[in-house]
């Protein structure tokens, strides 16, 4: 029976899949993430999601917007991202090599790919963030932790002091934060005297619509990206268009931590 696996390269809570290895590859290719989608059998937005966790995760800009020129504008991998593909491909051939060592040795692959299986996770929650704890305030229930994120922005989670304790959550602790898109709340103008602890301000960078509701895309001060999503007529109500500022706000215990 022959062996293969996934290549996934973590550091300081960066995490590249050979998926998003490749979106990095086929838009260094094509110049393009329309093209770059097309080419993975992507959607435009399954595309720009995914490009958003890279940019989020790596707390550095991979891929960065062109715009005018010849063809009008673009993508481009920048040096950061260049280097991580660089990196990637080394792992990938070590990879390969040790996983056919492991073809001539293991007594029952199918056993030892089912365990491997059952381990892995993925999330549903479309913004996925990481950063580093810098506050924990100690409640007889639950706990209050802020977390600053590699781009530079800062949020805060309710945790459960079980939670707290299980995790081994301190100060300095690398910690991924997983918020759904849907506990998201826009506003044209700073939210005042209401009870969401994290209220954060941004630019729109795009809107996508859909049938009933419609994605929003903010980047933050720090170059985070948020992704909300409300309904069509509130995007039109508060007439967010690209390059709008807006405000968006969420409560503390719609923010995950994980480690």
């Amino acid at each position: 029976m022959q062996i293969s696996g996934t290549l996934s390269l973590s550091h300081d809570q960066q995490q590249f899949t050979e998926k998003r290895i490749e979106l990095l590859r086929q838009i260094d290719r094509h110049g393009s993430v329309s093209a770059a989608a097309k080419a993975m059998g992507l959607s435009y937005k399954g595309a720009w999601d995914m490009l958003d966790a890279i940019n989020n995760l790596s707390g550095k800009e991979l891929v960065s917007r062109v715009t005018g020129g010849k063809g009008g504008g673009g993508s481009v991998v920048t040096a950061e991202g260049k280097r991580v593909l660089q990196v990637y491909d080394l792992f990938a051939e070590a990879h390969q090599r040790f996983l056919e060592l492991l073809a001539q040795h293991i007594d029952n692959p199918q056993d030892a790919y089912g365990v491997l299986q059952r381990i892995g996770m993925k999330t549903s929650a479309r913004n996925q963030l990481s950063g580093e704890i810098v506050r924990i305030r100690h409640g007889s229930v639950n706990d209050e932790v802020t977390v600053h994120l590699s781009a530079g922005d800062e949020i805060t989670a309710i945790v459960t002091k079980e939670s707290v304790e299980s995790m081994d959550l301190g100060l300095g602790k690398k910690v991924y934060a997983l918020i759904k898109a849907s506990s998201i709340l826009l506003a044209t103008e700073e939210p005042r005297n209401i009870s969401a602890r994290n209220i954060l301000k941004g630019t729109v960078d795009r809107v996508i619509q859909g049938g009933v509701n419609a994605e929003v895309v903010l980047v933050l001060t720090g170059q985070t990206r948020l992704a909300a999503v409300i309904t069509r007529e509130s995007v039109e109500r508060l007439q967010l268009g690209v390059g709008n500022t807006a405000w968006m706000f969420f409560k503390a215990s719609s923010v995950i931590l994980g480690v």
